[in-house]
């Protein structure tokens, strides 16, 4: 019955398409003759959508079709030629929903598209009407917003779901939305109809992955929270959260099959003591009537008669009236109707599922008070339940059902039945969901008993007939109001599920989809269709207890039935079974029970309409199986004959009116329809839709979803039978014992992690099937999680593997035997190898069978991949992935035999010796127990066993053994022929030895086996290594056990060739520990080290750099003292640079070395400040003790400087007191004068003679005293400052231990003494390695190291162009404390300010400090030289023209003579140096100062109190340079008489500036353009050809310093003066200097200013 109908779809003549095959067909069940009608379009279907009479199509593209009775269009259009919906052009539709009289649509941006009836508000309030319309006839938007939010927003919505009266949307954020009339909806609220989408407050924050709408109930699939106090996650996560191992495979215990619970229509669990306060108080009391006699909310469903009978439809009043002493015979039921779960035993109740039946019937009575009246007119197929009409939304129905009405009423009048106000309706029609013998029985007792009573199994079956029939007469009435346009044929039955073949849901965190699911239904639950057992409404979502951790993974909601698809391949159903529709005759039917399959049948696909039910499974083939639950049609002869029966027992409960299927039945026409990929049911039509086998593509992805699937279910059965109850055994510990049992344990996690990874990947692949739209094969989950694939598979062999080989599975056979007992059979049929005679469990193969698997992906890939051209990224994904698969099962089943060798080999040699070798994880390789392998030199009656594992090589002598790791295991081939011998040596880190093989066949063989072994162990695939080429250099774990330096220590770093080498830490038992890089087995490189002190409870602990094991270079040593050295160590001592801190904790005074240290001991120049003391001593020592040339200062200002012999003051020395009282003269010890001297005192008087006794205390004195003469009274100073320095060290022989340590760093041995080369090799070097092993470096100084990495051009001679780029390149380095250069500036900065900072600042000192830094200029000057040898003599010129000759005359004040450039040492590094020494230097400068600035302060002060004309005048400045006018902000303004500081004012600014600067070309410079500014402001007063002169300039000079008001000035005078470059000072700028020095000295000295 094809139909060849061109379809509106294309105007062409149609080429069925390849994919997306529709196939639809009504009937009243399955029959040889029938055929479902092909629809050809031509395009792809990606979904079909079926309504009561109508349906919906999405069509390839985005497009939309429908067909059927469009009842809001007035319209009948056949499936063959549907009608496209216009106004949904352009919007993308990506899926479609029928509910029963209207459709949805939406978009691919999530926007939700209504249309068809609206008298419930199920379109809802779409944005074209501002009224609420009975119909929309097309397609409007429906908005759904979230006013919760600020601002509001718009929800985008993935999927719809739609019933007879509402509409529920999921949005992307996994909440559920809905909108029109009943509990249904789920929503707070008593005003009906919702007519805009509002949000289920009671499944927000859940996460709600797939929704179902029956007529008048809904369901929700909800992703599980985590668990509280019951386990259904899976078992990695129960791990996290601390559980114990042990449990972790344990079957879930189920909830009870039957609801125990006291529950409310609201969903609230209610407890005795409240049940019967709060279970009256019941909404539908206070229910208003709507216009038109409806009641709010109620569900308006009239009935129509069959379109086939002409007579027109009538509003007949049904009455029936009911005896108060009605008595129902309760149906008995059958143990095995219970039937239990595969993986988990449900566990019956006996509890009623109402406890206590006088609450409930005192309920029910408060709340019935209305009468109902109620029409119906029976046509065919029209099997609603009439309690669906009777009950309001809100109240329990408990009416019997007459969801099946026999054929002879079908032509017959409508029923009449009496009613009076206190009753519902109470029609004498059997909805008893048991077998038909049953029925039989049931029928003949009560034909005996009460006429017109019945048994309800849908309540509880314990129930007593008084309290079934006070139930039936408490229901209140429900006035129906009829829509007039329902007069068409029978709209009786919603969408199926709305959702029929859902895309693939919302994924957990790794992409996967959630097996951790609940089931939550709400509505109407007359039928039982919400599985709570009973047959209350929920007007809440309320979650199915018994479904979770079921791992359901889809729902469907047939009118009054429902349906749930496990991972499991399993079908829960409950509700109405009329027609068969669950797929099975088990009691009760208010609660999820399994539909009957067959073994061999595993359900991946469901849908649920009017009164059937369809399933896809897998069957025997790879080609997909549709099964039917509901009607079986009948021939007519025997439909006749059951009219007749059925109508003269209409006023008793009867037989079903047609025979129905007790069980799934296959429907044999499926086969010819090629790939079913889904199936749509809806009203009494079906539909599937189905692919074509092109080039095998859709059969490979068949085949691979299908054999998952099956490899679940038998994961599944083996966790089931064998794992759970064998993990559960008390006695597994002693049987197993302790090591067995631990990894039995492992091996049930493990497994559970596949099956657990399987079952989701399995879930996967089924929504893959579905989801036309999305299939994209590089989107396979094999593809995208193959790393996560291939490390289950690996951890699972491993385990498997470690059990095997200690011997588990033996004891393991014995306890299954007792433990599973009768189970041992069904057992034997999950495995799939050959069983031994006895028929016993071969429990080895039977858990490495899962590793047949990743074969299994990899053909499939393989298969796949052929579909696509070789240069698609389609084909290059899938051969990857199938080389993967292909490796990985080829790796795993070599790890099998390896563990099946292997316990072979520990079955054979069992022994005491052997049994503490026998490891899990150990595999053996190979042995020489046939005297293959021997020492060489071996003993003639020697015994030499070597065995060789895949983490150790074992040599056994008799009853002792060694153990090598193969780890630090080096292998290398004897290649010397002259012996004679096969030879290979074998070296370790504490022993070398060689194997002598008897043949070359068997030394290749045992060399190959070792290399690979040893490059296995070492992360390689042990594949491939030639002989003798195995890693010499690796790292590696190894604790030392021979005598030597590292006896006991624990070592982990870097190998190579058996020796220690590169980065690694260093453990020793007694608590050292070294951290760093090694060399040939020995420390050497940068390290930490921690040497514990047992005295002080402390630890020694050093940072540095190591050499040959022993300490030396560069680095810091903490003692446990707290002294901290920080210098220059050498073979383990001090020698060299270095600075001393004292510690405070064992020390009495504290105190800080500075200085040269040989041979652990302070040899040469040092500072030493004792801070306790207040002294601080500056010179030479000698082997610990002060010895030579030395300078002390005192924090009293006291000034000695002579020679030092053993520690104390002894010989010559001069003593300067902070009032200028000398003494020069001999001293014996410190501060004691013993011998001849001079003490000059501070107003110039002398003494000379024998001076004896200690200065603090009192001199003794035998001399003369002499009094200077009157005229001469400046000689005082004058000798004293030429006495000063004569006892001090040279400040060029200060600091040479510094200079030497930077020499060394470059690679010479003394200064100059090197090759250059290597010098810039040793600074490249320093840099990177640094770089490297800094990561916390900032983006600034790694881009500085970088540049400092590239060797500048050094060779080539200097020239005005690169000589810049020397400098900028001693900026940088001088920056950067990793470059030499750069470590220099920072030690001497540091020796510098340790010795004239505190107590060092003393004026005395300032000639000293200035000449030390001369004497840095000059050495630092040498070391550059060295590494830019082009570079000129200290005040050398380079001969080359500037690069820019013609000058600007404004900028061409410093010319250099004859176009050359004058390098000087100062002008090189004073800006890099002085910046950083100026404080302490300037701070001796002004105390050398000091009374000449408080003089020179003391004038600036009082002459500065004078207007600026006044001030001009008395300086003698000549009235053409007095300013007239002034200028303030840009405003000039006349200067008069009184005003001050308004005069020169630019280069008085310009002036003050000089004390912003460091180095004294910056303070000329300042000079210069202060004259300059001074010019500029005369300039305008005189003619432009105008010249300085002396006379003139000195006093307006005068003017700008005094002005400028520079605290220090002599200071900044001084240092000028001493460090100024030489070349300068008899040019214009040394002419401006000597200008402001005169300056100076005349404001200090003029008195008379």
């Amino acid at each position: 019955m094809e139909n060849r109908e061109e379809s509106p779809a294309d105007e062409q003549a149609p080429t069925p398409p390849e994919r997306g095959l529709l196939h639809i067909w009504q009937s009243t069940g399955p029959s040889e003759q029938l055929c479902p009608e092909r629809v050809l379009l031509s395009r792809p279907v990606l979904q079909v959508a079926l309504g009561e009479h109508h349906g919906l199509l999405l069509i390839q593209g985005g497009l939309v079709y429908s067909f059927g009775e469009l009842l809001w269009r007035d319209l009948s259009i056949p499936v063959s030629s549907p009608l496209q919906e216009v106004s949904l052009l352009g919007r993308t539709v990506v899926r479609v929903a029928a509910g029963g009289f209207h459709c949805g649509a939406l978009s691919e941006q999530g926007t939700v598209f209504m249309w068809g009836e609206n008298t419930a508000g199920q379109c809802g309030l779409t944005d074209r009407d501002t009224d609420t319309s009975i119909t929309v006839s097309e397609p409007c938007p429906v908005t759904v917003v979230d006013s919760d939010v600020v601002p509001p927003a718009v929800v985008r919505v993935v999927d719809l779901a739609l019933g007879r009266e509402h509409s529920l949307a999921l949005s992307a954020q996994n909440e559920l939305w809905a909108w029109g009339s009943g509990c249904q909806l789920g929503l707070v609220t008593s005003t009906f109809p919702v007519w805009r989408p509002k949000k289920v407050e009671h499944l927000a924050g859940r996460h709600v992955i797939q929704v179902a709408c029956g007529a008048y109930h809904s369901l929700a699939l909800v992703r599980s929270l985590p668990p509280q106090n019951y386990n259904t996650q899976n078992p990695s996560e129960t791990r996290e959260q601390g559980q114990s191992p042990h449990l972790l495979v344990t079957e879930r215990e189920e909830p009870c099959a039957v609801d125990t619970g006291h529950y409310c229509p609201l969903g609230v669990e209610l407890t005795e003591g409240m049940t019967g306060e709060t279970s009256p108080r019941r909404r539908a009391q206070g229910r208003s009537l709507q216009p038109g006699g409806r009641s709010a909310g109620s569900s308006s469903c009239p009935f129509s008669e069959d379109c086939k009978s002409n007579t027109k439809q009538k509003n007949l009043p049904v009455h029936t009236k009911l005896e108060p002493g009605g008595h129902t015979d309760p149906l008995t039921q059958s143990d095995s109707s219970l039937r239990s779960h595969p993986l988990s035993g449900w566990r019956a109740s006996d509890n009623s599922a109402f406890p206590d039946e006088m609450d409930i019937q005192n309920l029910l009575q408060k709340i019935s008070s209305q009468s109902l009246e109620m029409r119906h007119i029976a046509g065919p197929g029209d099997t609603d339940s009439l309690s669906s009409y009777t009950s309001d939304d809100s109240c329990v129905s408990s009416t019997p059902s007459t969801d099946l009405l026999t054929s002879s009423y079908k032509e017959d009048s409508p029923i009449k039945s009496q009613t009076n106000n206190n009753s519902g309706v109470a029609v004498p029609y059997s909805s008893s969901p048991v077998c038909l013998e049953e029925v039989r029985l049931c029928l003949e007792a009560e034909k005996q008993a009460l006429q017109g009573q019945k048994s309800c199994s849908l309540t509880n079956i314990n129930q007593t007939g008084k309290s079934g029939a006070n139930l039936r007469r408490s229901l209140p009435g429900t006035p129906i109001c009829g829509s007039p346009r329902r007069r068409r044929p029978c709209p009786c039955r919603p969408s199926s599920a709305g959702r029929n073949h859902a895309a693939a849901p919302e994924e957990a965190g790794d992409g996967l989809p959630s097996l951790e699911t609940e089931v939550w239904s709400w509505g109407r639950g007359s039928e039982g269709q919400l599985g709570h057992g009973d047959q209350l409404a929920r007007l809440q979502p309320l979650c199915i207890k018994s479904l979770t951790g079921e791992e359901v993974i889809k729902v469907a909601a047939g009118s009054h039935h429902s349906m749930a698809l496990t991972a499991h391949c399993q079908v829960y159903s409950w509700g109405s079974n009329m027609c068969g529709q669950l797929g099975h005759v088990n009691s009760p039917v208010t609660v999820p029970q399994q539909a009957k399959l067959s073994e061999d049948l595993r359900v991946w696909d469901l849908s649920a309409g009017q009164s059937h039910s369809l399933l896809l499974a897998d069957g025997d083939c790879v080609q997909p199986v549709l099964l039917y639950c509901g009607l079986q049609r009948e021939p007519m002869s025997a439909q006749s004959e059951r009219s007749h029966q059925s109508q003269s027992s209409c006023q008793r409960s009867p037989s079903r009116a047609e025979s129905y299927t007790v069980r799934p039945t296959l429907l044999p026409f499926c086969m010819e329809m090629g790939y079913i990929r889904s199936v749509c049911s809806g009203g009494q039509s079906y539909a599937l839709l189905a692919d074509q086998n092109v080039m095998g593509f859709i059969s490979a992805i068949h085949e691979l979803a299908s054999r998952e699937r099956q490899f679940y279910c038998w994961l599944s059965d083996v966790k089931k039978l064998l794992l759970t109850p064998l993990r559960n055994r008390e006695n597994l510990s002693p049987s197993l014992g302790k090591p067995c049992a631990d990894l039995f344990f492992s091996l049930c996690e493990s497994f559970v992690r596949l099956s657990v990874l399987i079952g989701r990947h399995s879930t996967s692949l089924s929504y893959f099937l579905h989801n036309e739209q999305g299939r994209d094969v590089t989107a396979l989950p094999l593809l995208t999680h193959t790393d996560h694939f291939l490390d289950i598979y690996k951890e699972y062999c491993s385990s498997v593997g470690n059990f095997h080989v200690m011997g588990g599975f033996q004891s393991l056979h014995k306890l299954s035997l007792e433990c599973l007992g009768s189970q041992q059979t069904t057992l034997a049929q999950l495995c799939v190898s050959d069983q031994s005679a006895s028929g016993d469990v071969d429990l080895v193969s039977l858990l490495y069978w899962p590793l047949q698997q990743l074969h299994q992906y990899s053909r499939v890939l393989l298969k796949l991949a052929v579909c696509y051209d070789v240069l698609t990224t389609e084909y290059q994904s899938l051969h990857q992935g199938c080389g993967q698969y292909e490796s990985l099962s080829l790796s795993l089943l070599r790890r099998k035999k390896e563990a099946e060798t292997t316990f072979l080999f520990w079955k054979n040699h069992s022994g005491k010796t052997t049994e503490v070798l026998r490891l899990p994880q150990r595999r053996v390789v190979c042995e020489s127990s046939n005297r293959s392998l021997t020492l060489q030199n071996a003993g003639r009656f020697s015994n030499h066993w070597f065995m060789l594992f895949n983490d150790t090589l074992v040599h056994t002598q008799f009853s002792t053994f060694h153990v090598y790791p193969l780890t630090c295991l080096w292998v290398k081939p004897v290649t010397d022929d002259s012996s004679g011998l096969y030879a290979i040596k074998i070296t370790c880190p504490e022993e070398s030895f060689t194997l002598v093989a008897s043949t070359p066949q068997e030394k290749n063989k045992w060399l190959r086996s070792l290399n690979q072994a040893v490059d296995q162990v070492l992360g390689g695939g042990g594949q491939g290594s030639s002989p003798g080429m195995t890693a010499m250099s690796r790292k590696a774990s190894y604790t030392f056990s021979g005598e030597g330096r590292f006896k006991d220590a624990q070592y982990a770093g870097g190998w190579l060739a058996g020796r220690v080498h590169g980065r690694g830490t260093m453990k020793w038992p007694d608590g050292r520990t070294y951290s760093g890089n090694f060399k040939n087995g020995l420390e050497d490189g940068y390290g930490e080290c921690l040497i514990p002190n047992k005295v002080l409870n402390k630890p020694d602990s050093y940072q540095g750099h190591w050499r040959d094991g022993k300490i030396h270079g560069f680095g810091k040593y903490k003692y446990a003292s707290g002294e901290v050295y920080e210098g220059c160590f050498c073979d383990g001592q001090r020698h060299g640079y270095g600075m001393l801190s004292s510690g405070k904790l064992t020390k009495t005074s504290s105190s800080v070395f500075l200085g040269q240290w040989v041979h652990d001991r302070k040899t040469g120049y040092g500072v030493y400040d004792d801070i306790t003391r207040g002294e601080k001593y500056m010179g030479q020592w000698l082997d610990e003790q002060r010895h030579g040339s030395a300078v002390v200062v005192t924090q009293y200002g006291v000034y000695y400087e002579g020679t030092y012999r053993d520690n104390k003051m002894s010989g010559p020395g001069l003593l300067v007191a902070d009032d200028d009282t000398a003494f020069h003269g001999e001293f014996s010890d410190d501060w004691i004068a013993n011998g001849k001297g001079v003490l000059s005192l501070a107003n110039g008087d002398c003494l000379e003679g024998l001076f004896s006794g200690e200065w603090t205390t009192g001199l003794k004195v035998v001399g003369t005293y002499t009094k200077p003469a009157i005229d001469d009274p400046e000689n005082k100073e004058k000798n004293l400052l030429l006495r000063l320095g004569q006892y001090v060290v040279p400040a060029g022989q200060r600091w040479a231990c510094v200079f030497d340590e930077c020499w060394s760093r470059l690679g010479c041995d003394a200064a100059g003494r090197g090759e250059r080369t290597t010098a810039w090799e040793n600074i490249a070097v320093t840099i990177t390695s640094a770089r490297r092993q800094s990561p916390d470096l900032s983006r600034s100084q790694r881009k500085v190291l970088e540049c400092l990495e590239f060797i500048p051009q050094h060779g080539e001679p200097v020239t005005t162009a690169n000589y810049d780029n020397i400098r900028r390149y001693l900026i940088k380095a001088c920056e950067t404390p990793l470059h030499p250069l750069g470590w220099l500036v920072e030690t001497l900065v540091t020796v510098y300010r340790m010795t004239y900072v505190g107590v060092g600042s003393n004026r005395r000192l300032l000639r000293q400090a200035v000449q030390e830094v001369q004497a840095y200029l000059t050495h630092f000057y040498s070391i550059l030289r060295f590494l830019f040898p082009g570079l000129p003599d200290d005040g050398g010129i380079i001969p080359d023209p500037l690069p820019s000759p013609t000058k600007s005359r404004n900028n061409s004040n410093i010319e250099e003579q004859d176009s050359v450039l004058v390098v000087s040492c100062s002008s090189l590094l004073l800006p890099v140096l002085l910046p950083r020494l100026y404080p302490p230097l300037f701070t001796l400068y002004c105390l050398q100062e000091e009374q000449a600035e408080a003089q020179y302060w003391e004038r600036i002060l009082r002459l500065n109190k004078q207007p600026d004309q006044s001030l001009l005048s008395f300086l003698g400045v000549q009235e053409k340079f007095w300013p007239v006018w002034m200028s303030i902000l840009g405003e000039k303004k006349q200067i008069v008489s009184s005003s001050k500081d308004a005069c020169f004012v630019s280069a008085v600014e310009t002036l003050q500036q000089i004390s912003t600067t460091f180095t004294p070309s910056d303070k000329l410079l300042v000079i210069q353009n202060t004259f300059e500014e001074l010019t500029q402001e005369v300039k305008p007063m005189l003619d432009d050809n105008f010249l300085w002169c002396m006379d003139d300039l000195l006093p307006l000079f005068l003017y700008v310093v005094l002005r400028a008001r520079i605290r220090n000035l002599g200071a900044e005078v001084s240092l000028i003066e001493d460090l100024m470059d030489p070349n300068v000072q008899h040019g214009e700028l040394g002419l401006m200097f000597t200008t402001l020095k005169a300056c100076y000295i005349q404001i200090q000295q003029e008195s008379t200013m």
